[in-house]
């Protein structure tokens, strides 16, 4: 179980909404969020409404200005990350809708190049955990949140013009 508390001003400032599940729009809870504080759980917050534009993933702990983690605009939706128990799988796809070169992963990779000699990936299928894909080699730049499911585009997730180097699992420590 998650709990996260958004604010309207930096500092913990201003009208306050208390979070313990996905939210698409802040906007009906607040004009605008620019603080927040994790008290429990993970949580990818997005700079757009319905879990689009870029992402950041929270860990518990106190985020007094939205750019202190990044962000460049204010939290506009979250969602909260569940604990998974269990085994990791996914298999990476180089170009969309599973087609390509493609390899399964059930641990992290820093190097997608290094290791499979794929310099893309646009397509995936996770059958086990919680991913976070990243545009850069050594889980750097920007990133994308991946549950359970299949994504066959990730340009039609607006992610165009990203290209995900490498990804890492959301392990129990995390929390």
């Amino acid at each position: 179980m998650g709990k996260i508390i958004f604010y309207e001003d930096r500092n913990f400032q201003g009208r306050s909404y208390e979070c313990m599940s996905d939210c698409s729009d802040m906007s009906s809870y607040l004009s605008r969020c620019s603080s927040c504080r994790v008290e429990s759980g993970c949580f990818v917050v997005c700079d757009r409404p319905n879990y689009m534009g870029s992402q950041y993933l929270l860990r518990r702990g106190e985020y007094s200005d939205y750019m202190s983690f990044g962000m460049s605009d204010s939290i506009q939706s979250c969602r909260l990350i569940p604990q998974h128990q269990g085994s990791y799988r996914m298999r990476i796809y180089e170009r969309e809708n599973f087609q390509g070169q493609n390899h399964e992963l059930m641990n992290d990779c820093d190097n997608m190049m290094d290791r499979y000699r794929m310099s893309d990936c646009q397509s995936c299928h996770v059958m086990d955990g919680h991913w976070l894909m990243y545009e850069q080699p050594h889980y750097r730049g920007r990133m994308m949140y991946l549950r359970p499911g299949e994504y066959r585009s990730f340009r039609d997730m607006g992610m165009s013009g990203m290209r995900f180097m490498s990804m890492r699992r959301i392990m129990d420590s995390w929390y």
